[in-house]
């Protein structure tokens, strides 16, 4: 069993890389920014194969969640989530790279191919996000009631453009409010279905671990909102009751911020645009003090996923929905060690 990670895989010191080590060790100390991705019930479903000047991003299906993601979608969101932050470290430091996104025929899951190369991409736009990459945190609190400056919403569309993928910010209260009774008609399907609330379970730990949802955090209150108290060290089965629906209700109809995000096609290439698109946007909302959640329950459930498309008004497949606000400060969600998921 892996030692539980410390904080100290959020408080990183950028001083101790050097340009002077092997290409090798340049790469896995960018790595450390990777894994500070998000990913779905805090999975990290990625693995890294690093060899001399190259590494391999590779999705885990070990750490897949087939109910609540069966067809790896969000599994390969979360894996170009971790490349923009380890395109984001390189570019930092200096490092050129060329990308092959899914270079092999025979291993589907091999993800992308980095390789570093003299003249290689270098990006000054992502080198200016480093910053933020240790400061990104996902917030289920509610937040401050501001108003969003139209120049933000700007930055929000131009990142998720630059990668690939289309947002859209949702303005008019009509539209919000069928949003937030469509994300309550997802919870309640979620819920109702046994084998959703054994995976969501087997995501919340009763003590802080590597991977996962602490229990005991404010990450997860939201959750715990949703279920039945902590009555044994390890969550089995959660019973959602009467005030589900409108717990995320009111976190929508509270949001500054409402931001879909979509792709023309829907399959392996965008759904790896999305994660990329959606780190850049998370990103760029760091720098500025701004954080956000996540609210993808009808894109989750297939049968509304077309309706949240309408509500959109978008000519193309939703692949995330999130929440974007100035919240309260919450710690950062627990990551495994690097010798566990770097090759």
């Amino acid at each position: 069993m892996s030692t539980p990670v410390s904080p100290s895989a959020w408080e990183l010191d950028e001083q101790l890389f050097s340009a002077s080590t092997s290409l090798e060790r340049q790469l896995r100390f960018a790595l450390q920014y990777a894994v500070l991705a998000p990913s779905n019930h805090n999975a990290q479903p990625w693995r890294f194969i690093v060899d001399g000047d190259t590494v391999q991003l590779c999705a885990d299906r070990t750490r897949a969640l087939p109910v609540v993601d069966p067809f790896d979608r969000e599994m390969l969101i979360s894996c170009g989530a971790a490349l923009l932050n380890l395109r984001v470290a390189l570019s930092h430091f200096g490092v050129a790279y060329s990308i092959t996104l899914f270079p092999s025929d025979f291993d589907p899951d091999i993800v992308a191919r980095l390789k570093v190369t003299p003249d290689g991409h270098r990006d000054p736009a992502l080198a200016d996000l480093f910053s933020a990459v240790t400061r990104r945190v996902t917030t289920r609190a509610p937040f401050a009631s501001e108003l969003i400056a139209e120049s933000f919403k700007k930055e929000v569309s131009d990142a998720c453009d630059i990668e690939g993928a289309i947002a859209i910010c949702v303005d008019e209260r009509s539209s919000r409010q069928a949003i937030a009774d469509l994300i309550a008609e997802a919870d309640r399907i979620q819920f109702a279905d046994p084998r959703f609330r054994r995976e969501l379970a087997s995501w919340i730990h009763p003590r802080r671990l590597g991977d996962g949802m602490p229990a005991y955090g404010a990450a997860v209150a939201g959750l715990l909102d949703l279920a039945a108290p902590l009555v044994t060290s390890v969550v089995r089965v959660f019973d959602v009751g009467a005030g589900t629906p409108a717990t995320h209700q009111r976190l929508v109809e509270g949001s500054p911020l409402l931001v879909g995000i979509a792709t023309i096609r829907d399959d392996r290439e965008a759904w790896l645009a999305a994660g990329q698109a959606l780190q850049r946007m998370l990103l760029v909302a760091a720098s500025e003090g701004f954080t956000a959640s996540y609210l993808n329950q009808p894109i989750e459930v297939g049968t509304l996923r077309d309706q949240l498309k309408t509500m959109l008004k978008v000519e193309a497949m939703p692949q995330l929905l999130l929440r974007v606000g100035r919240g309260p400060y919450v710690n950062h969600s627990p990551r495994r060690p690097l010798s566990d998921v770097v090759d």
